[in-house]
C-alpha cells in the first residue's frame, strides 16, 4: 500500500492550531473578567461556572463522536468553537460585555471545545495506518505537538492582549480554531469500524454509558485511568494553587513562569521520545517510571529549595510526565474497539477537568491554614504512595500483552 502522510499531517495541523486557540483562552478569559469587574474573585467564578457544564457534557461528546464519525466531529466542534469565540468581540463592539454575558459565552465554549480534542485522539489510528506509522510514533508526535502548542498559546495570548486589546485577542483565538477546522476537513481517510454489537443498540443514554462499562471491564485501561485520576486530583493543584501562592508571596511571577516552562519543555521531549523509550522499556515499566519519577521529583520540590534546584526537579518531573499521555493514548487505541473509542477518550477528558475541581478548594483552604510547604509535602507523599500501589498492581503486566 502506498504511504500517505497527508492525513496524519493535516490531523497534526488541526491538533496544534486547536491547542494554541484553547490555551490562549486560559489567559484571555480570566483577564477579560478582571477588566470587566476589577475583582480577582470574578476570574475564579468564570472558570468554575464554565467548567461544570463541560464536565456534564463530556460523556455525551464521546457518544456523538462514536455515532457520527471522528473527522466529522473534529470539524464541526472546531467550527462551533470559532463561532462562540467570535461572540466576545461581537458583543463588545455592539453592546457591552458584562460578567453574566462572559459566563454564558464561556459555558457555550465549554460545551463545544472538548469535542475536537477527543475526536482527534480517536482519529489517530485512522491517520497513522495510511502513513505506515506505529501507534507509538503517532501518539508520540501527537502529544509532543499538543504540549508544544500548549506552551505557545498563553505567551501568544499575552502578546495579543498588549498589542490589539483583549476583545480583539479572541479574533486570533477564532482564527486558530478556523485553521484547525480546515485542517481537519482536509483529512481523507477511511475510519476504522467494527461490526455493531448489541451494546450499541437501544437508547442514546444506553449508548453513552458504554464508555463506563467497557472501561471497568478492561483492567489495564482502568488502571491507567486511575493513575491519571490520581495525578489530576493530587498533582495538578500543586501547579494551579500551591506554586502560584508560593511565588506570589515572593512577588516573583517570572520564577513561576520559568519553573512551569521547564516542565513543559521537558514534557515535550518525553512525549516525542516515547517511541524510542518503548523500544527499550515495556509499557508496564514506562508507567512505573513515570508515576514514580513524578512522585520522587515532587518530594524535594515540596521543600521549596532555591530556584535553580526547584527548576531542575521540575524539568525531571516533566521528563517523567512526557511519555505518560502517549502511553495512555496507545493503550486505549489498541485495547478499546474503534466504535467505542470516542466514549473512553471522553472519560479521560472528564477526569482531567474534574480532578482539580474535586481537590482545588480543599488544597487552597489547607494552604491558608497550614502553609505552602506542609501541604505541598503531604501531596508529594500522596503521589509517592499512589506510585507504590500502581507499580505493584497485578494488572500492570497486562499492559504488555
Amino acid at each position: 500500500m502506498k504511504r500517505r502522510l497527508a492525513p496524519f499531517v493535516f490531523s497534526q495541523f488541526a491538533n496544534v492550531a486547536s491547542v494554541i486557540s484553547g490555551s490562549m483562552v486560559f489567559i484571555a478569559v480570566p483577564w477579560i473578567a478582571l477588566e470587566i469587574t476589577g475583582n480577582a474573585a470574578s476570574a475564579g467564578l468564570v472558570v468554575a461556572a464554565t467548567a461544570i457544564p463541560g464536565l456534564l457534557m463530556a460523556p455525551v461528546i464521546g457518544s456523538i463522536i462514536d455515532r457520527f464519525g471522528r473527522r466529522n466531529i473534529a470539524v464541526l466542534a472546531e467550527l462551533l468553537t470559532v463561532f462562540v469565540s467570535l461572540l466576545i468581540p461581537l458583543v463588545s463592539w455592539l453592546w457591552q460585555l458584562t460578567l453574566p454575558a462572559l459566563i454564558a459565552i464561556g459555558i457555550l465554549r465549554a460545551l463545544t471545545a472538548p469535542g475536537g480534542s477527543t475526536a482527534r485522539k480517536s482519529l489517530v489510528p485512522d491517520v497513522a495506518g495510511p502513513a505506515n506509522m506505529t501507534l507509538d510514533r503517532a501518539n508520540s508526535i501527537h502529544e509532543g505537538l499538543f504540549a508544544a502548542g500548549f506552551a505557545v498559546g498563553p505567551a501568544l495570548s499575552t502578546f495579543c492582549i498588549a498589542w490589539i486589546g483583549i476583545s480583539n485577542t479572541f479574533l486570533v483565538v477564532a482564527a486558530f480554531g478556523l485553521i484547525s477546522a480546515i485542517s481537519a476537513f482536509m483529512i481523507r481517510v477511511t475510519e476504522q469500524h467494527e461490526e455493531k454489537d448489541a451494546s450499541d443498540s437501544g437508547s442514546f443514554f444506553k449508548f453513552a454509558i458504554q464508555g463506563f462499562v467497557i472501561l471497568f471491564s478492561n483492567k489495564p485501561v482502568l488502571m491507567m485511568m486511575v493513575t491519571i485520576m490520581t495525578l489530576a486530583v493530587i498533582y495538578l493543584p500543586t501547579e494551579m494553587v500551591i506554586l502560584p501562592a508560593y511565588y506570589n508571596a515572593l512577588n516573583d511571577p517570572e520564577g513561576l513562569g520559568i519553573a512551569v516552562s521547564a516542565a513543559a519543555a521537558a514534557s515535550v521531549v518525553g512525549s516525542l521520545g516515547f517511541e524510542q523509550i518503548h523500544k527499550r522499556i515495556s509499557y508496564a515499566n514506562i508507567l512505573r517510571i513515570a508515576i514514580i519519577g513524578i512522585g520522587l521529583s515532587m518530594l524535594p520540590m515540596s521543600q521549596l529549595p532555591e530556584q535553580w534546584v526547584l527548576v531542575t526537579f521540575f524539568f525531571l518531573l516533566g521528563l517523567a510526565w512526557g511519555p505518560l499521555l502517549p502511553l495512555l493514548n496507545t493503550v486505549i487505541q489498541t485495547r478499546i474497539p474503534a466504535n467505542k473509542r470516542g466514549r473512553v477518550f471522553a472519560l479521560e477528558m472528564t477526569i482531567w477537568n474534574a480532578g482539580p475541581l474535586i481537590s482545588m478548594v480543599a488544597v487552597g483552604n489547607a494552604v491558608d491554614a497550614f502553609g505552602v510547604k506542609g501541604v505541598y509535602t503531604v501531596l508529594a507523599v500522596g503521589v509517592c504512595i499512589a506510585a507504590v500501589f500502581v507499580s505493584t498492581s497485578k494488572h500492570l503486566k497486562e499492559l504488555n500483552v
